[in-house]
């Protein structure tokens, strides 16, 4: 009888899950497609490559990412990203991550001025599975920004993941899998400095993607992203290398 319970409250969970998963995808599509946005005439572009590392048998590891975005497909700088952090796994469940990153931003258009931004971020990955193939991560993730000709600034940031395998169980060499997520953004003040105002809605990060996995431990992305702010919404091509060594 107690393992028939059991399988009762295992099934439930799985089944609450799933609907809050499929009600946070739904009500993400809702809210922003019924917002009066601007869909910027540009289809940019983000080139990434994604690494991390494990210390023999220890809880601790080394990850990482270095990035150029354009504002086109290429030809229109947009940003260029180096960061990388320390990172402990108490247990299959907890990724816990504190690191830093420099950001080097352009302008949209012929400008060539650039502007620097230096941030520490603390992450919190609960990463765990809702069926056999199916793995779901929550990310919450805090910023401290500094801006050049800006007040220092906070941020936070929640995203919602799913990896689902295609063409195997698990995902191996030569497996097929679908990359889903969601990512909030949410400013923690409006006042920039200068009398300048941001809203605390920062914007919003819709993504999916079609991943191949090349070798064990080194996987290729290609995927789409929409953008979303308060005024304006931009697609972005996503191609991205993830390492494991």
């Amino acid at each position: 009888m107690a393992f028939i319970g059991c399988k009762i409250i295992f099934a439930a969970k799985i089944y609450v899950l799933k609907k809050i998963l499929l009600f946070s995808f739904l009500l993400t599509f809702t809210c922003f497609n019924a917002n009066s946005q601007t869909e910027e005439a540009q289809f940019g572009a983000w080139y990434m490559y994604f690494w991390n590392t494990d210390f023999n048998e220890s809880k601790f590891g080394l990850q990482g990412d270095f990035q150029y975005r354009d504002h086109e497909i290429i030809g229109d700088f947009q940003q260029f990203i180096a960061r990388a952090g320390v990172s402990y796994n108490p247990n299959s469940n907890l990724k816990l991550v504190l690191g830093y990153g420099h950001f080097t931003s352009g302008t949209l258009g012929e400008s060539t001025e650039t502007s620097a931004e230096n941030r520490i971020f603390q992450d919190v990955n609960l990463p765990h599975k809702i069926t056999e193939k199916i793995l779901v991560n929550h990310r919450l993730r805090l910023e401290e920004r500094w801006i050049e000709n800006q007040d220092f600034r906070t941020r936070y940031r929640y995203l919602i993941g799913l990896t689902i395998p295609l063409n195997k169980p698990v995902i191996t060499k030569n497996s097929l899998y679908l990359s889903l997520s969601n990512e909030v953004f949410i400013n923690g003040q409006k006042n920039i400095g200068d009398d300048r105002m941001v809203e605390y809605f920062d914007r919003n990060w819709l993504y999916g993607a079609l991943g191949y996995t090349i070798l064990d431990n080194l996987k290729l992305q290609l995927g789409l992203m929409k953008q979303s702010t308060n005024n304006t919404s931009k697609n972005q091509l996503q191609i991205s290398l993830h390492h494991s060594f």
